[in-house]
């Protein structure tokens, strides 16, 4: 087992290596659908330097699970220190992670209901 402990921290990265460290986390509600989208930025990679030494970042973000699939264009505006100066959604709009979350309870508890009634129903 020593062996493959080796290979596992060599493609992870070790034990210390956090990819979340570096994260910023944004939420944007659907103004067709309402669903809320979680959008990882992975700030050492995802910005790019413009013209002006801001920091730009650009996602286009797809939902599903309402089965809407509207496209939304998010950008993102970071100075030189990568501190977030402007953010604006195409078709959408920003929320808070309570957003997120109470849709993310909503969804498990219709999922449970759900599975209950197939289930009941293949039986």
């Amino acid at each position: 087992m020593g062996l493959l402990d080796s290979l596992k921290a060599l493609f992870a990265g070790g034990s210390d290596h956090k990819p979340e460290d570096a994260s910023a986390w944004f939420y944007v509600r659907c103004r067709r659908c309402g669903e809320v989208i979680r959008v990882r930025v992975d700030m050492r990679n995802d910005p790019s330097a413009d013209d002006d030494g801001q920091h730009v970042v650009r996602k286009t973000l797809v939902g599903g699970a309402r089965r809407c699939f509207a496209r939304l264009e998010m950008t993102l505006t970071f100075d030189a220190n990568r501190r977030l100066q402007s953010q604006e959604v195409t078709g959408g709009d920003f929320v808070s992670a309570d957003d997120y979350a109470t849709q993310k309870a909503e969804v498990q508890t219709s999922g449970e209901e759900t599975i209950q009634r197939e289930d009941a129903g293949v039986l």
